[in-house]
């Protein structure tokens, strides 16, 4: 099992339920993960980059092996995400992404959308992302080294 931080803005709580991110939560500890919530914990306004960087630094201090974060379109999250050395988030809408990005980019962070996915498909993405291992392929290291 691993250990996993989670973020989002508010669109991880947005109208209609069920709320995203505490469903991903509930889903994750349901598998025996340990989740580190890095909020926010209500639907109130918020920006961001704050949550996406609070993720990030749990995962670069070695608290977290991994994180989720959501925004709207999962744009946001990974633009500010991907600002961190160390850090490869990328978004996912299909299967085949969250796959390819951890077996060829050992990405450690998983952009999701709320306005663009289902709950259901997130929770799919999250599985495979978490389920798939870095190839370790010479090629693939060498690309991840290329960028820093």
């Amino acid at each position: 099992m691993k250990t996993i931080a989670i973020g989002s803005d508010h669109a991880g709580y947005e109208d209609p339920p069920p709320h995203y991110k505490p469903a991903m939560i509930a889903h994750l500890e349901h598998q025996g993960h340990k989740v580190i919530d890095c909020g926010p914990y209500d639907p109130g306004s918020v920006d961001y980059p704050d949550y996406a960087n609070k993720v990030c630094e749990t995962i670069l201090s070695g608290e977290a092996d991994v994180g989720v974060l959501l925004c709207g379109t999962g744009m946001g999250v990974s633009m500010a995400a991907n600002r961190h050395k160390g850090i490869r988030a990328a978004v996912c809408l299909r299967p085949e992404m969250a796959y390819l990005t951890r077996e060829h980019n050992d990405a450690n962070v998983l952009c999701l959308g709320k306005r663009i996915l289902t709950l259901r498909e997130c929770l799919n993405l999250i599985d495979i992302f978490l389920n798939t291992h870095f190839s370790g392929g010479e090629r693939h290291c060498r690309r991840i080294e290329k960028m820093g």
